[in-house]
This record gives structure tokens, C-alpha cells and sequence, in this order.
């Protein structure tokens, strides 16, 4: 196993953080690192912002929920853009179709994603830890507002990055049999899931802290069993992506 890849197997989501700061040398590497990833037709379409201002992250915080919003080396917020696009010709009718299309609204998070994940790949080769922020999506249309987002701009998701304050374990996936496929789709893999369920029920009532008795099913019967972010579907809408 070479470097890069046990880099990769090592990943854990840090929540706690030192006091220090990113250095601006250290924000820039990591998302210069970030553009270097994949990107549909050159498109890029995805805007990184920076939040430093305190008053700002504190909002942000109160949106969230969690403290590491606000008390991390520096604050990412990852957006959907394709208002680049956007300013280029949305006078244009074919242009504007395609900029309120489901499939460039998947183009724009795909992308955005791809930037986000080697933003960590390149924070966590530097001996940095980092966490990814959905949490930002409980009151979307706030977010917005706070940052201040034009039209064909969406707030995707936050990350915290900064020096660790804690090492936790790394918590197990999914079997690789569980999420791999030949060639058709098998719908039987049961049997995966049951015995991942057995691997996370060990790993809760073994890891340093927060032990608890628990497991993959019971924890995602009780995510979807409760209505969550049901607003993000009309905003992502009124900002004018996914309409058609």
C-alpha cells in the first residue's frame, strides 16, 4: 500500500480543533489542490468561500448547530456556481435551459464535490484534519442570505479544516462486496449489510468515546423516517437550478 492510498484509508472526520489558525499559504495550497480535481467539460462549476470574519461564523454556527463552525482553523463554504456561465450569454434561451436542467445541476454538485474531496485529501496530507458540513443545509435559504449568494449559486456544504485536537477512530464502511457491482446490478446483498451492522455495533461499544449500542439499519431507519430539509427543494429551485 503506497503513501496516497493509506493516506486515503486513514481518513476520519475531525470535530475538534486547536486555537491555531491556517496560515494564507496553507488556504491557498488547499484549494488550489482542490481545482485540480476532475471537472465536466471544463465547466468548473462550483465557487469555494472563505469565511473569516467571527460574527459571520457564528451565524453560521447557529444554522448548523455544531460548534466546529466556528471553532476550527478555517471555515470553507463549498457552492453549486454556474453563474459564470450564467453571465457569459443567459439571454441566450438554449443557454439558460441548460443552466436550470437537472442534468447541470448534477454537473454542478458532482463538481463541487470532487473539489471538496481533494481540498481533504490535500488538508489531510499536510497533517491538518478536516470535516465535511451538511449541516449547513438545516436552514439553506439563511445560509444564502448570510453569504450573500446570486442567482445559480447554492450553498452545498461546509468544511472545517484545521490543526487536530483529537485523533477518534476510524469507523468502518460498508464491506466491499455491500457497494460493488459486476457488470448488472445485484439486488441481494443483505447479507453485507447484516454483517456490517455486527462490525458498527463492535466498533460503537469499542471506540475511545461516545460508546454506544447501535448500528448501520437502525441508523438509517431513523434518519429517513424523519422529514429533513424538505426546504432545500424549493430554494435550489427559486435560485435556478433543477427546474426542468
Amino acid at each position: 500500500m503506497n503513501e496516497t492510498i493509506q493516506l486515503l484509508h486513514n481518513h476520519r472526520s475531525i470535530r475538534k480543533f486547536t486555537s491555531e489558525k491556517l496560515t494564507n499559504d496553507e488556504v491557498r495550497t488547499i484549494v488550489k489542490a482542490g481545482q485540480r480535481a476532475s471537472t465536466s467539460s471544463n465547466v468548473m462549476a462550483y465557487s469555494v468561500i472563505g469565511v473569516t470574519d467571527e460574527h459571520l461564523k457564528k451565524e453560521l454556527r447557529a444554522v448548523s448547530g455544531q460548534k466546529y463552525v466556528e471553532n476550527n482553523g478555517y471555515l470553507f463554504v463549498i457552492c453549486a456556481d454556474l453563474s459564470r456561465i450564467a453571465k457569459l450569454n443567459k439571454e441566450k434561451e438554449n443557454i439558460r435551459k441548460n443552466l436550470e436542467s437537472t442534468e447541470q445541476f448534477i454537473v454542478a454538485t458532482v463538481d463541487a464535490a470532487l473539489v471538496t474531496q481533494n481540498m481533504v485529501i490535500a488538508a489531510e496530507s499536510m497533517g491538518l484534519g478536516a470535516c465535511f458540513l451538511g449541516s449547513l443545509r438545516n436552514d439553506i435559504n439563511r445560509v444564502d442570505e448570510l453569504l450573500q449568494l446570486p442567482e445559480y449559486v447554492i450553498p452545498l456544504f461546509g468544511l472545517a479544516v484545521g490543526h487536530p485536537d483529537h485523533k477518534p477512530d476510524i469507523k468502518p464502511r460498508l464491506p466491499f462486496e455491500a457497494v460493488f457491482h459486476e457488470n448488472t446490478y445485484d439486488k441481494d446483498k443483505k447479507e453485507f449489510v447484516q454483517a456490517y451492522d455486527e462490525i458498527l455495533s463492535d466498533y460503537y461499544q469499542k471506540r475511545d468515546c461516545n460508546n454506544r449500542d447501535d448500528n448501520w439499519t437502525n441508523q438509517m431507519i431513523k434518519k429517513y423516517s424523519v422529514l429533513t430539509r424538505m426546504d432545500v427543494s424549493a430554494y435550489v429551485q427559486k435560485k435556478n437550478f433543477n427546474k426542468h
